[in-house]
């Protein structure tokens, strides 16, 4: 019999070998819910020693019915679905991954900024169309002319500076809790949020959701940006107010949005961002590859057998 019960909440993997692979050295019995709804959870994670959860929520009200639990093992590095202080009060253990798509979320940032910024789309669904003709894209800058805003400089942002640098782009971002030398050792100007959203043709969505943050680009700061702006976010959807967004869009004030995330997933079909040119729409993929997949799989159930085996988890959530 073994030792150890894991649940699995959910799993978007092809398939679950990786991570148990990498628990294979604590033999534990690993179990997949029925869905992950509530309910399906407690009916196998009531007695488990540990969880791995993708995009299930975990309350505090469930938590407290897992007599057992010792760790949660996030595939992602977001932990906005799990009541992280209902998790400290019991003693469990939260681990993540914060670093498996650092290249992938970057590179995605990158392409939807491009492609905003080039009216790739636009120019591609003109020519499919019937038409061949340039005035559909006037105007564009060159890329050497504008600045781009990163809200955030951890490390995906710190991955997309050097990609947009390369470009031409002038990188500035706004992150108060990052020393100015990290800032300087990439090139990249510390500013305050009011100066980003003043100079940036560009701005790049990368702060954690929590609520201090949820809705933080909101109609306020939309006001305190150039006319024309474009933005991209491939972080949290809630970080950015939707609604103002599609009031900033329909003003002009917004030229062009690029959006990996939004506030409910899957967008609602009748969803107001829909069916806009100047919108380029994809279904929450920034972190895929085949090589992210594994090290997210390989990367968490290794902590988690880490902490039941007694040992300190490399990626621990501060609590």
């Amino acid at each position: 019999m073994s030792k150890f019960k894991i649940v699995v909440t959910d799993s978007p993997f092809p398939s679950l070998d990786p991570a148990k692979e990498a628990l294979a050295r604590i033999d534990p019995e690993v179990v997949q819910a029925k869905s992950p709804s509530a309910e399906d959870i407690l009916a196998v994670a009531r007695d488990a020693d540990g969880i791995l959860v993708t995009y299930a929520k975990l309350p505090g009200e469930l938590l407290r019915e897992c007599k057992k639990l010792k760790v949660i093992g996030r595939f992602g590095l977001g932990v906005d679905n799990i009541d992280i202080p209902a998790a400290k009060d019991l003693g469990i253990v939260v681990t993540y991954v914060p670093d498996y798509c650092l290249h992938e979320v970057s590179d995605h940032a990158m392409a939807l900024l491009l492609s905003i910024a080039r009216k790739i789309p636009l120019a591609n669904k003109s020519v499919h169309g019937g038409e061949w003709k340039m005035p559909v894209v006037v105007p564009l800058r060159r890329f050497n002319t504008l600045t781009l805003g990163l809200i955030g400089f951890g490390g995906i942002p710190r991955n997309l500076a050097p990609k947009a640098q390369a470009f031409g782009f002038k990188v500035i971002a706004s992150d108060p809790f990052l020393p100015k030398e990290m800032f300087d050792k990439a090139g990249v100007e510390s500013v305050s949020m009011d100066e980003l959203y003043a100079r940036s043709d560009l701005i790049s969505v990368h702060a954690p959701l929590m609520p201090e943050t949820r809705g933080l680009v909101n109609d306020a700061a939309f006001a305190k940006m150039k006319p024309g702006v474009m933005i991209v976010n491939t972080a949290r959807g809630p970080l950015i107010d939707e609604a103002a967004l599609i009031r900033a869009l329909d003003s002009g004030k917004v030229a062009a949005a690029g959006l990996d995330v939004v506030t409910t997933e899957p967008l609602p079909k009748d969803s107001a961002l829909i069916g806009r040119d100047n919108v380029v729409l994809t279904p929450h993929t920034g972190f895929y590859s085949v090589e992210a997949l594994l090290e997210l799989e390989t990367k968490c159930a290794s902590d988690v057998a880490r902490v039941l085996s007694g040992e300190k988890p490399v990626y621990p959530v501060k609590m």
